[in-house]
């Protein structure tokens, strides 16, 4: 892309943030949905990462949704340390706990309560309002400042009812079983990776930069301990609970305050017993001593109150019988077995699905169809397989087997060598279409503006397009996109029409890119291009002359062998010819003398002559390789304006430097 389109772009794209932004935080009025507001975002991320040199400390990614923000991540020191506490995994060693502390403080009252699997936060107030938010960090000396992600969590209060001089308190931050599926649905759609358990979603959303995001996954929060107050006297952590039940904090329900072991034994079963109805995880129960002075007689070691243990439930583990496997493709071809057996309740969940990950998962486990087999869920919301009841397997049980063929198309899958992942390499897999589709239209292949991730799923679904070909039979079907409002109306329809004729002259290696063969980026494809002169040749390429291409290996050749051995895109090609797209490279240089033959370059910053695209066809023709970042086996790196990281790197590493002057003269030697 032009350089003086870059900035263009990046200015629209951050004043159209800004102003979201303020409708959104400070006025309450947004004009747009979040699903289009990330997309925004997204692309502004994709630009300043491409281009580092432009990015500008106003950024709407370098700063905080709404107006005077702190800014996310910075430390602040701790009142009070906030510990870890010393874990048990068995009854007898919270027996020892309890014997020991009596026999210590004499009558001790003790408080059994749920320990809540999340982040810990403790919350700051002065003179009854809520003014900081801190996480545990390294615990001891300090914790980052969340303070504007933790206004927008619905228990987090803002303004106590009493207003003690100064108040600090401690809680969990968690996520409910709801939410957590509801934020997982929505990264699905984005296309975004989903998150493991509700734990790391609460974790990792808590750090946002931007508080919009913590606002929409709706994190909660329960308070556990009272850690410091100027201004008031409380005796016990159960009076610290009535004080803050009082202004309204929300605190661990249903504790029990105990007085022996026998008592403190049964509260721990007795949560044991309701935790599968919970709709958010808990990861045990703690045993706290209730007075205050008495936890000051304790004290701590350098990681543990001496006060207080958790025990930890062994995980909740269910027999059921698997009555199938079912195998499902994803977005880049990956094939995914499920087991699909009789329902079970796990965490107050009914679960009748879970991941067998791969071929090799499924054989060290020994799983057959019709097998008993053991489900758990241990801190995590996605169900597990664990095992096979062997004792209980039928005589006529077999093992099983991913077939080798694809389950939505029937093509044949491929598993590359050491991996453990069978995957469609059929680009026109109806599963692969959308990812395939957008690959193809992408600013590194076609580039056609306007193709996206708002129109193709609507080109899809009105069966408008079933294969790359298609999207150049478009124009033939103008009034139909224009009365379907496909692109929009008259103007919006023909100018992306005009875009997908314009994108027709594109070079060869762009095409290349855009087919969607497995290990063909944009590097490879100019490679491939360059080497053999077009598509043409390079579809009647043995493996053995595929491998003379640099960087252009044993795997990667079979998929480029394959694919142009395939009679289904053989067809699709004669149809983008037809359509008249470019299948010859303007020129075809081999200059093995040349000093630039077989070396490799990195491009960094701003080139005054030539576009980045530009610069790396030069040295191409040449024989030269470009990479996209630094290694030890760069022999050049050719810095522009506003060089940035890779150029320090290189300086590092010694490596040779060429300005852009220079880069012109090594071209024409």
């Amino acid at each position: 892309m032009d350089i003086s389109h870059v900035k263009s772009e990046l200015i629209q794209l951050r004043k159209e943030i800004r102003r979201h932004n303020k409708k959104y935080y400070e006025l309450d009025a947004p004009e747009i949905t979040d699903y289009e507001y990330d997309k925004l975002m997204a692309r502004l991320k994709t630009l300043e990462a491409e281009y580092p040199e432009f990015v500008t400390p106003t950024s709407p990614t370098q700063t905080v949704g709404g107006s005077a923000r702190r800014e996310a991540g910075k430390l602040v020191a701790h009142d009070v340390p906030m510990l870890s506490l010393q874990d048990v995994f068995n009854l007898d060693d919270v027996e020892n706990f309890i014997n020991d502390t009596i026999e210590k403080l004499g009558s001790v009252e003790f408080v059994v309560e749920e320990k809540i699997d999340g982040l810990s936060l403790a919350l700051r107030y002065v003179d009854g309002k809520f003014f900081q938010a801190v996480t545990r960090g390294d615990g001891l000396n300090h914790g980052e400042d969340v303070t504007e992600n933790a206004r927008v969590i619905d228990d987090v209060v803002k303004q106590l009812v009493d207003k003690p001089k100064y108040f600090e308190i401690r809680g969990e931050v968690y996520m409910t079983h709801a939410d957590f599926t509801a934020t997982n649905a929505r990264q699905e759609k984005l296309g975004l990776k989903t998150f493991a358990n509700p734990r790391n979603c609460a974790a990792g959303t808590l750090r946002q930069l931007d508080s919009r995001i913590v606002r929409e996954r709706r994190l909660s929060m329960f308070v556990f301990n009272l850690q410091k107050i100027d201004g008031a006297e409380i005796q016990s952590h159960t009076e610290a609970y009535d004080f803050m039940s009082r202004n309204g904090i929300k605190i661990i329900h249903d504790y029990a305050v105990c007085k022996n072991f026998d008592e403190v034994r049964r509260a721990i079963e007795e949560i044991g017993r309701r935790r599968d109805a919970l709709d958010y995880d808990i990861d045990g129960a703690v045993v706290k001593v209730n007075s205050f002075a008495q936890r000051a007689q304790l004290g701590a070691t350098s990681k543990f109150p001496r006060w207080a243990i958790a025990y930890k439930y062994p995980p909740t583990e269910r027999e059921t019988v698997l009555r199938d496997i079912e195998l499902s493709v994803g977005r880049t071809g990956r094939i995914t077995p499920t087991a699909v057996f009789d329902a079970v309740n796990l965490n107050g969940t009914k679960v009748e699905r879970a991941t067998l990950h791969n071929q090799d998962f499924i054989n060290a486990l020994g799983v057959n169809i019709g097998d008993t087999i053991k489900v758990y869920k241990s801190g995590e919301i996605i169900p597990r397989v664990s095992g096979v009841v062997i004792s209980k397997r039928s005589e006529i049980s077999a093992p099983y087997k991913i077939p080798d063929t694809c389950p939505v198309c029937n093509h044949k899958l491929e598993r590359e060598e050491d991996a453990a992942d069978f995957r469609c390499v059929n680009p026109n897999c109806p599963a692969q279409l959308e990812n395939h589709l957008l690959n193809f239209v992408g600013r590194s292949a076609m580039d056609i503006k306007g193709l996206g991730e708002t129109s193709i799923p609507k080109l899809i679904a009105e069966g408008l397009v079933r294969t790359v070909a298609d999207v150049y039979k478009l124009r033939d079907r103008r009034d139909e996109l224009i009365a379907k409002k496909i692109f929009g109306l008259v103007k919006a329809t023909d100018k992306i029409l005009t875009a997908i004729d314009e994108s027709k002259k594109n070079s060869p290696a762009r095409l290349l890119t855009g087919l969607g063969i497995f290990g063909v980026g944009s590097a490879a494809a100019r490679g491939l291009i360059n080497h053999f002169g077009g598509l043409d040749e390079l579809s009647r390429a043995t493996l053995d002359e595929l491998q003379q291409v640099n960087d252009i290996g044993e795997v990667t050749a079979r998929h480029v062998k394959n694919f142009f051995d395939d009679a289904d895109n053989l067809k699709i090609l004669d149809e983008l010819r037809s359509a008249g797209l470019t299948f010859t490279a303007d020129k075809k240089i081999f200059d093995t003398g040349s000093p630039i033959a077989g070396k490799i370059f990195v491009l960094t910053g701003t080139l005054a002559n030539y576009k980045r695209d530009e610069a790396s066809a030069l040295i191409e023709e040449r024989g030269g390789i470009v990479k996209p970042s630094v290694g030890k086996k760069t022999d050049y790196v050719v810095a522009g304006e506003a060089a940035g990281s890779k150029l320090a790197k290189a300086q590092t590493l010694g490596i040779k430097i060429l300005s852009e002057a220079d880069f012109e003269e090594l071209l024409t030697t």
